[in-house]
């Protein structure tokens, strides 16, 4: 599927804008020249879609700090793109590696340090710094609140992973990271009890309508299927659960 494909099949469906990965726009990692970013642009305005986000796989728990220089470039280059296409916020994660000889604390100081750098480098470029809390380094709600608040900048938010929760109540943690939430991954399945099981809607809407959240709320379907039919599917199921 083609871009202008994905941007028909959301605006028919409903879908008001699109969370652009960067990884699924054609040269990545590279950024494309500024024309191939304006057509991207234009194509999802005439369609009447915004762009509400965008994002890279970065890794900062490696060891070397070449790599995670080169790993920051990464992000910085898409936050450039992002600032073009005018996506208000690049998604981020913390990192998959797991070190020898390095503490948690010693890792988790690199990638602090790495995503204030590119909270500060957004900051210029107008985009927003999203840590996605993916379930990689980060597997719960205490986790990724020491990493949010440690880097403790206005141009720094989470991008709240609803299914990527597996320790305890899901519910209680998303409740506890909504605060610090400035967009979604909203997904069908969620970790609960030490179980995988389907996401009660109208229960989560609850929590989002208590806590005045205001922004996009991304919709991601996993697994085996039809995307067509499971996207439309979780689509009419949330956009009930919301009214």
């Amino acid at each position: 599927m083609g871009l202008g494909q994905l941007f028909r099949f959301a605006a028919d469906t409903g879908f008001q804008g699109v969370d652009l990965t960067a990884y699924y726009i054609p040269g990545y990692p590279d950024v494309p020249c500024d024309e191939v970013l304006y057509k991207i642009k234009r194509m999802a305005f005439r369609l009447g879609l915004a762009l509400s986000g965008t994002g890279v796989r970065n890794n900062f728990t490696l060891a070397s700090s070449e790599q995670r220089g080169q790993e920051k470039q990464l992000v910085k280059n898409w936050i450039v793109a992002a600032s073009k296409l005018g996506i208000p916020h690049v998604r981020i994660f913390d990192g998959t590696a797991r070190p020898e000889g390095y503490s948690r604390e010693e890792i988790t100081a690199w990638l602090i340090d790495d995503m204030k750098e590119c909270a500060v480098f957004g900051g210029r470029h107008g985009v927003m710094i999203c840590y996605q809390n993916h379930n990689d380094f980060t597997t719960n709600a205490a986790q990724a609140l020491s990493i949010v608040e440690r880097v403790d900048s206005e141009w720094f938010g989470l991008m709240l992973d609803i299914g990527s929760l597996p320790e305890g109540d899901a519910y209680q943690e998303i409740e506890r990271l909504i605060p610090y939430a400035v967009t979604w991954q909203v997904k069908e399945f969620i970790h609960t009890g030490g179980k995988k099981v389907k996401t009660d809607f109208p229960r989560l809407m609850q929590i989002v309508q208590r806590s005045g959240y205001r922004g996009y709320f991304p919709l991601e379907t996993l697994g085996e299927g039809n995307p067509f039919q499971k996207v439309k599917a979780l689509y009419r199921e949330v956009k009930m659960a919301l009214t």
